[in-house]
């Protein structure tokens, strides 16, 4: 295990440091401008389409927009939002959250763009369902079946593998800091995850759209009960966030370089944007326009980083309880926060808000591996029992592996789903900017805009925006 994690280290540090960070950042500048500043111009937007979603009812198995959504959510805040936001203040300091709100802001171009696609690009799939997203869209319309298929065997492997590993290891730890077996965790976990995943997307949908709105809004109460307790010290606490973004505590190893690309890594882990997830759940929404789930999933970055990734920052600088390059780090710190406020209680209470950020998660994430399992030809059934076989397998090895080695492999297998979907993204970010434009033109003339392919002229690869 030891030489396996060095190995993984070692390619994700020319990976990160000399790669990613650029192409990431540059791609999202280059979407932001392309759009005008979508993630600014059309939040109004964002919120009325949201809000607009909820509760609203669909034919069939149709997937609506905010379950999409919540699907989307599921998987995106998860223990990116707790422990990744505590590995990344106790590694690169309070600077590294400056990063992460940057990559963000940027980074909702970037999911508007890539949502967008998906929707665009979408295949229908009988009973009011679609499916999408990059695999789809690479085959389909950059006509690279070898590319597309590489990111279908990735984005299996990275969410319905490797991630879940991630999300059981984390449940897993924080389980056993309550007195609770990382075995009877594992047994547990395998039981439920199995049986939810083989209830098919439309379980998964309604499992989501139950589990994220009460999961999210119980975490951001404790984080506000923690605020106003500390009030007088949020001035100092943005204060500490911006000075040393730019000047790092002398803690900090690598200083600057260390504090951005930590708090990009963790960042990018917990809202995804660039790395083509969110297109698979983007793609399953029956809306009348992709620009809607494309705005939709846009806000979602914010959701996750702004707001859910925030809170856990704030919980773990204002109480103090850090230290920079010390031990106490991932979900024992952000315990050991809770418990300085709450008191006894707050280890089993964040043990059940990890059950039920990491489980979501654990759900959304096989999704994604699930519509790219079907992209394959062949034997679609007998590939899908192999790979819920191979999820739960992996919840098995997650609650029992060391944490350095599941996040170091979520690294690795993040950064390559990236540098394939931008890629793609980059080439036919102007579809989805002519999209942008026609929804746009059409709200302005007071309708609700529908869309045809052909309104953008467009025919190449269209299968479900035919007039």
């Amino acid at each position: 295990m030891d030489s396996m994690n060095a190995a993984v280290n070692a390619v994700n540090d020319v990976l990160w440091s000399y790669v990613l960070i650029v192409v990431l950042i540059a791609c999202g500048l280059y979407f932001t401008f392309a759009t005008r500043f979508v993630q600014v111009r059309m939040l109004p937007e964002m919120l009325r389409l949201l809000t607009e979603g909820i509760g609203k009812q669909t034919e069939g198995h149709a997937i609506s927009s905010f379950q999409a959504f919540c699907v989307s959510t599921a998987s995106r805040v998860g223990v990116g939002n707790i422990a990744g936001v505590a590995i990344a203040i106790v590694t690169g300091g309070p600077g590294a959250v400056f990063w992460m709100w940057l990559i963000a802001f940027i980074g909702c171009a970037t999911g508007f763009i890539e949502s967008t696609l998906a929707q665009i690009y979408k295949l229908p799939r009988g009973n009011g369902k679609f499916h999408g997203g990059p695999a789809y869209y690479i085959k389909n319309a950059l006509h690279q079946p070898g590319v597309a298929k590489l990111f279908a065997l990735l984005i299996s492997v990275t969410f319905g593998l490797v991630y879940v590993s991630v999300q059981a290891n984390t449940i897993a730890l924080s389980a056993q800091t309550i007195g609770i077996d990382p075995a009877i965790t594992a047994a547990f976990l395998c039981i439920f995850t199995a049986l939810v995943i083989c209830g098919g997307m439309h379980r998964i949908a309604k499992v989501t759209e139950f589990l994220v709105p009460i999961m999210a809004g119980l975490y951001l109460l404790v984080a506000l009960v923690i605020i106003l307790l500390h009030l007088s010290e949020v001035p100092a606490m943005f204060a500490l966030i911006f000075h040393d973004a730019f000047s790092p505590q002398a803690a900090v190893g690598g200083g600057l370089g260390t504090a951005m690309i930590t708090g990009i890594k963790r960042g990018l882990f917990s809202n995804e944007a660039g790395e083509g997830s969110v297109p698979n759940a983007a793609a399953t929404a029956a809306v009348t326009h992709p620009v809607k789930q494309g705005l939709v999933q846009s806000f979602g970055v914010y959701v996750d980083t702004w707001i859910v990734c925030s809170a856990t920052a704030f919980i773990i600088l204002l109480t103090g309880q850090y230290t920079i390059g010390g031990e106490c780090t991932g979900i024992a710190l952000a315990q050991a926060s809770l418990a300085s406020v709450f008191g006894s209680l707050a280890p089993a209470a964040v043990s059940l808000m990890i059950l039920l950020f990491a489980f979501s998660s654990i759900v959304g994430n096989y999704y994604y591996g699930e519509i790219n399992i079907a992209f394959f030809d062949g034997n679609t059934r007998r590939y899908l029992a192999v790979f819920r076989v191979c999820v739960v397998l992996m919840v098995l090895f997650g609650s029992l592996a060391t944490l350095q080695l599941v996040w170091n492999l979520a690294d690795l297998f993040m950064g390559l789903l990236c540098l394939t979907n931008l890629y793609a993204i980059t080439r036919l970010a102007p579809y989805a900017r002519r999209a942008l434009r026609d929804y746009q033109e059409k709200r302005a003339r007071g309708e609700d805009p529908s869309f045809a392919a052909s309104d953008i002229e467009l025919t190449d690869g269209i299968y479900a925006w035919k007039k």
